[in-house]
Parts: structure tokens; sequence; C-alpha cells
């Protein structure tokens, strides 16, 4: 495969690219990396989980989690030497060649924009039962055309609405860890100091066996995905290289304290018996804590909990995209970014309708045919983000030895005890994808992302085969070390 030079090549007579504002700021970036994945699949989708593993849960936690951490480590060196909008995407054009660039680039905005239905879907449903008057369809709208908006006006609105989103997510999880720790203790009015019990009894800590906690990373680990996002954004900071490299360190060891933490206050407050999927557990505690209204609270919190993925899909689809683009990959009409001064200006606005095109077309699938069409669009996407998640590590494996001996002052964020660590993380998403083959529930989504990926592949070797020999488009043959 054709592999990216580590060398700059001679200029392109194709226009520039037009350049993304620099809107973001550091607390946007960091609010991001704390909220990006503190969504429905915590707050509601941890019950499953739970239900499958019992306290051990906290295991299961562990372990995605810190599979999780390893990966956004590696995101991070990377992004920090390198930063770009196509993140991922143009480490592993730079590592890997440009079939694996386009592959990863299309399919994780495939991704967003199929997970995006999801989200605003749920939303709706959520802000049905509030005001019955209005269907489901007009909510989604609504939601749509707000957030669309939100990302052709300036980044810096994309960066306030995550920031207030994540704000509240995190500030609830603070909330729910205090209170759920005094009830354990005991010093909450009318109740009396838990132990031990829930943890030891009902069968013991692993009430289903090493099988059980298993199945459980198998329930949680897509949890965890959003924060390549953080990389995303980071090209649109005054100093990009600087706000990953803090975004990253801060955010997944609080990330994990979180999730870990909340599932540590839920088994032990109450039996793992108790849960069940498809319903919050976070209800189910506050309930019996005696916290009125626990139900209306943690709908709202939800509620927020999707809008913010909603908006963050919307962004980070439009800036893989026009990343896309500037590398030849996608069409070029694409690059077009709006003019106005400052911050208010470098929007892709003609990337971010590409996407909520796709996103709307989505949507009305999901509506009209969620057990078919939907459907199968969602078992294509169900295990692309560990093919992503692989192919970070692949592409860290080679630019890291690439960067030790041409840029070393470039790694001002260091991937722990490499190469070990990240084999390591290879091994252990080559090990989760082969458990979901072993599960009847998730075969047919590593089944049919296997296929979505093995189509990609096939038109990015095509691409490659076609254009060998032409000379490539402005940006698609930069320095591997001096692209910013």
């Amino acid at each position: 495969m054709h592999e990216a030079p580590p060398t700059p090549a001679a200029t392109s007579p194709a226009a520039p690219a037009e350049p993304l504002s620099h809107g973001l700021k550091q607390r946007h970036l960091t609010m991001l990396g704390l909220g990006g994945v503190i969504g429905a699949g915590l707050f509601v989708g941890s019950g499953a989980g739970i239900a499958v593993a019992g306290p051990a849960i906290v295991v299961s936690y562990l372990i995605a989690g810190a599979l999780a951490m390893l990966v956004m480590r590696m995101l991070g060196e990377m992004s920090a030497a390198m930063p770009a909008s196509g993140s991922f995407s143009v480490h592993a054009e730079r590592a890997l060649g440009r079939w694996a660039g386009f592959s990863v680039g299309w399919l994780y905005w495939f991704l967003l924009v199929v997970v995006l239905a999801v989200e605003a879907t749920a939303a709706a449903q959520i802000a049905h039962g509030w005001v019955p008057a209005v269907e489901p369809w007009a909510w989604v709208l609504l939601f749509m055309v707000v957030f669309t908006v939100a990302n052709l006006t300036a980044v810096k609105n994309f960066g306030e609405f995550e920031f207030w989103f994540a704000s509240l997510k995190v500030g609830a999880i603070v909330v729910f860890l205090v209170l759920g720790g005094l009830a354990v203790f005991g010093l909450l009015p009318d109740t009396d100091p838990v132990g031990m019990t829930n943890l030891t009894g009902q069968g013991g800590f692993l009430p289903n066996g090493w099988s059980g906690v298993v199945s459980g990373v198998l329930t949680v680990v897509f949890a965890f995905g959003g924060l390549e996002v953080v990389t995303i954004a980071a090209a649109e900071t005054d100093d990009p290289a600087r706000a990953v490299g803090r975004a990253v360190r801060s955010a997944v060891v609080r990330i994990l304290f979180f999730y870990v933490g909340s599932m540590l206050v839920i088994v032990t407050v109450l039996p793992w018996t108790a849960q069940q999927a498809g319903l919050s557990p976070y209800v189910k505690v506050l309930d019996a804590i005696g916290v009125p209204s626990a139900g209306q609270i943690m709908n709202i919190v939800v509620f927020v909990a999707l809008l913010s993925a909603l908006n963050a899909n919307l962004y980070g689809s439009s800036r893989m995209v026009f990343s896309l683009a500037e590398r030849g990959e996608a069409p070029r009409g694409l690059l077009k970014v709006s003019r106005k001064a400052g911050a208010e200006g470098g929007v892709p606005r003609r990337a971010v309708l590409a996407s909520v095109v796709f996103g709307f077309v989505s949507v009305l699938l999901n509506l009209l045919w969620p057990d078919t069409v939907f459907l199968f669009m969602l078992n294509s996407v169900g295990a692309v983000l560990l093919f992503v998640w692989a192919l970070i590590a692949a592409s860290q494996l080679r630019l890291r030895a690439r960067l030790e001996q041409e840029a070393p002052a470039a790694l001002a964020l260091r991937m722990w005890w490499f190469p070990y660590l990240t084999w390591v993380t290879l091994a252990g998403l080559l090990g989760v994808l082969l458990l979901m083959l072993t599960d009847d529930a998730a075969r047919p989504q590593v089944l049919w992302s296997a296929g979505a990926t093995a189509l990609v592949l096939l038109v990015a070797v095509g691409r490659e085969r076609r254009d060998r020999g032409r000379p490539r488009g402005h940006g698609q043959e930069r320095s591997a070390f001096t692209d910013r």
C-alpha cells in the first residue's frame, strides 16, 4: 500500500483549503473530554451490565475503562504531536497509507450520523412524554434544526453548548456520588449503614462467575465511545498540541472515576438483583434513598445527555468529512468555510450540511422502519468503534517510531510503556471482537460491521490503485510531522 511520506512533498497546484476557526477554548475542550462519554449508555444502559455481571460490573467497567483510557492516551500522543481536524483518520493515513485514512474516516462518519438518529429519536420520546401534544417527529425536527444552526454559525457555539451540557452531566454524577456515599455510611436521614451486604450477598461478588464479567464488558465497552471528538475539536483551539494534552490527561482518569465510582455506589446501596435492563439504576438508587421525583430528575439528565451527544456527533461528523475532502477523499466542494472575522468564521458549512442531510435521512429511517432498514444500518456500525480503536493503536505503533527518530520534541504527551501497552490494547480489542462473535446478541453487529468495513476497504483499495501514479491534491502529501 502507498504510505504517506515522512518528508514534505512538492507544493500542489490545487487551491489550498481554507482554514478552520480557532474559536474553541481550553475550558470547552476539557469539559468536552469529561462529558463527551457520559451519556444515556451510562445513565440507562448500565442496568443491563449489572443484570449480567452483578456487583462485578465494577470490574467490567474497570476493564472497559482501562481499554478506552489506553486508546485515548495513544490518540492524545498523536494528536498533540500532529493536531488535525481529521484526527485519527489523518494519523492512519500517515502511518498505514491512504486506504487506512479513507476507511477509518468514512466509517467513523457513518457511525456518527447513524447513532445521531438514535439520540434524536430517544430525546424526542422523552420530550413527548413531557408535552404529549407535540408529536415525536416534531421534536426531532426541532432538535435537528437547533443544533444545525448552532454548528453552522460559529464553533464557539458548539463549544458553549457542550460546556454547559457536560457541566450538568458531571454535576449530576458528583451529586449522585455524594448522596450515594452518604447513604452507604448511613449518614442520610432514615438510613442505616449498608456495609458489604449487597456486595457479598445474592450469590456473592461474582454471582455469574468471570463469564458474567466478560458479558458485562461487552455490554459497557461502547459506552466509552465519544472521547475521540476531543482530539478532533483540538484542531480548532489556539494551541492544539497543548490543549489536547491537557484535555486527555484530565479526562481519562476522571471519567474512569465517574463510571467505576457510580457502579460501586449502585451495587453497594442496592442488591444487584433489583436492577433491570432498560431501567436506570440511578433512578432506583435515588428512589431508595428518598430523593423526591428521582425519575423525572434522571429523565432531565438523560435528555441533556442525548442532546449533548447529538450536538457532538454533528460537530464530529462535519469535521471528519471536511478533513476527508481536504485530503481528496471526499468532494472538494465540502471545503468551503464561512468568511466572517475571528472566531465567527472558519466554519465548514457545506460539511455540516452534508452530515446533517444524512442525519435527517437516518432519523427518517429510524421513525419509519426502526426494526428493518434502520436496524440494518445500526448493526452495520455496531462494532465500528472497535475497528476505529484498533486502527488508532496500529497507527500509534508506526508513528511513535517515526516521531522518536525524526521529531522527538513533538512528543509532548507519551503513551505509557510503549510499545507493550499498545500491543496489549490491540490484543484486548481483538479479544472483545472474538467474544462478541460468541454472543448471540452481539454477533450480528460484528458480522454486519465487518461487512461494512470490508466494503469501505474495497472502495479504498480500488481508489488507491486507480489513482496510483497521479499527482494528489493539496494537503494530501504533507510532512508527517509539520502539518498543524
